[in-house]
């Protein structure tokens, strides 16, 4: 049984894995001391539970890969930040995006909003003026700025939070 995080991929072979997968909720925020728990837990019953995921993006919910629902309620019984597990069935397909990561770069479009995540400016909100793939660098303007300043920073340290309106759109 191993713990399985956003930046470790499992080795899966080209076929759908042959176990279920099951959705547990959590305590937003506990999501990764929840899954060392379990960890634990399993580790120390024998409890036939293959692998836990716990993706980055999907805040409250980690995934339990198990033979039948009754383990992973063996597995979660009693356990503090557990809030429930979520009735049904998952297939790999509909996890699949949590597990492999894609550079925030290719979700990025010129005008989009964003949050600066890190360095002097974290937390301002700016829109996107530039965008320079090779480098994964991205120039914004800060809308909280008195004065508009194109600043260049690498799109590691900006958050999308409203995608630009197409021009061609309904909406615009």
């Amino acid at each position: 049984m191993e713990a399985v995080y956003p930046w470790v991929v499992p080795k899966l072979g080209t076929e759908e894995p042959s176990a279920t997968i099951f959705t547990v909720r959590t305590t937003v925020g506990q999501e990764k001391n929840v899954s060392n728990i379990i960890a634990g837990r399993v580790n120390a019953n024998k409890i036939a539970i293959k692998t836990i995921l716990v993706p980055e993006t999907l805040k409250g919910y980690l995934f339990v890969e198990a033979d039948g629902p009754h383990i992973v309620e063996e597995a979660i019984s009693g356990i503090k930040h557990i809030r429930s597990r979520v009735p049904g069935i998952l297939s790999f397909s509909d996890i699949e995006k949590y597990v492999a990561v894609r550079p925030v770069i290719e979700e990025l479009d010129i005008d989009d909003l964003v949050e600066v995540t890190g360095g002097p400016f974290k937390g301002m909100r700016a829109k996107i003026t530039d965008i320079d793939r090779t480098k994964e660098e991205v120039t914004i303007e800060l809308l909280e700025a008195t004065f508009t300043l194109p600043i260049t920073v690498h799109a590691d340290y900006v958050k999308l939070t409203e995608k630009a309106v197409k021009k061609g759109s309904k909406n615009a």
